[in-house]
């Protein structure tokens, strides 16, 4: 078992949690999680352990972990998620990022082109690609070798993602099967109350765009509709390596993460038409800078 692997289950067993809005209460099996990740048994169980010191999970009484609840936790938010950066593989893995965005790397590749490419270790690579796997770029062909699923790659696709959202998701928040489930609301919350106070200028692209994707996907599960929650996925899926790319103005992101506990709090009091108009200048705000990045890189370009 290596700690980059235990590292990145750990964030990932964090994610599945608040993807899946899994109620306080609910029990964490290492046999269910180490199938789910497809992973062997100790790693997931180091991962559970360092997600316990977060308090992000407790210990059931009857063994095992469970979800805990964030009300519990006062004021105090949890750490945010475990920082890919800090392991030797995050060089490598946005190497390969970049190169794929370049048109360097081909639609299909073999473990061992990438090893002879970028110089990974065997089990450092095996981390990778579990990675990009949850992350939804890579998937494994049939007997042998990995294919490159499409992601957006021109700056004019990355801004028109954010018309798609200015669309979908303030639309969302007035479904008439529209649900909010407080808990995972407020974990969303604590998230973001961490990266504004200071998180936000030390977290990865990576930290960031997970955390920012974990809200507004939470958001729009609470519309009901399947539809809706499964187009703003696979958005946030083929986006995830443009996002990268870009140089991350902290900033402006710390002015969104104050923004999204704008929008939170508004929810949070059930005040819904009110959050939908903010979410369309929130998302409006946002389209335009970065239609304005782009055009400053085509002309630099």
């Amino acid at each position: 078992m290596t700690r980059q692997l235990a590292t990145q289950l750990a964030a990932d067993i964090q994610q599945y949690i608040a993807a899946n809005q899994l109620p306080t209460g609910t029990r964490l099996p290492e046999r269910g999680l180490a199938e789910h990740f497809r992973v062997s048994r100790s790693p997931v169980r180091e991962a559970l352990k360092r997600l316990a010191a977060q308090s992000v999970i407790e210990a059931h009484a009857d063994g095992g972990y469970a979800v805990a609840d964030v009300r519990a936790q006062g004021s105090s938010p949890p750490a945010l998620p475990p920082d890919a950066a800090n392991d030797s593989s995050e060089s490598t893995y946005l190497r390969i990022a970049e190169d794929r965005l370049n048109g360097v790397l081909p639609d299909r590749v073999t473990e061992n082109e990438l090893i002879r490419r970028y110089g990974p270790t065997r089990n450092q690579l095996t981390g990778i690609l579990r990675r990009m796997v949850h992350e939804g770029w890579i998937e494994r062909l049939p007997g042998h070798g990995w294919a490159f699923l499409p992601t957006l790659s021109s700056s004019s696709a990355y801004v028109q993602s954010y018309r798609f959202r200015l669309l979908l998701e303030p639309s969302s928040l007035l479904e008439s099967s529209y649900r909010l489930d407080e808990a995972a609301l407020k974990a969303c919350r604590a998230e973001q109350q961490a990266l504004v106070d200071g998180g936000v200028y030390t977290a990865s692209p990576a930290q960031l765009f997970d955390a920012n994707t974990r809200l507004h996907e939470t958001i729009a599960s609470f519309s009901g509709n399947l539809f809706i929650l499964d187009s703003l996925r696979r958005l946030n899926r083929v986006r995830r390596l443009m996002e990268y790319r870009k140089a991350v103005d902290r900033d402006q992101a710390a002015r969104r993460c104050q923004e999204h506990l704008t929008l939170i709090d508004m929810l949070l009091s059930d005040r819904r038409e009110a959050a939908a108009d903010f979410m369309r200048l929130h998302l409006r705000d946002a389209a335009r800078e970065k239609a304005a990045a782009a055009e400053a890189e085509l002309a630099h370009n």
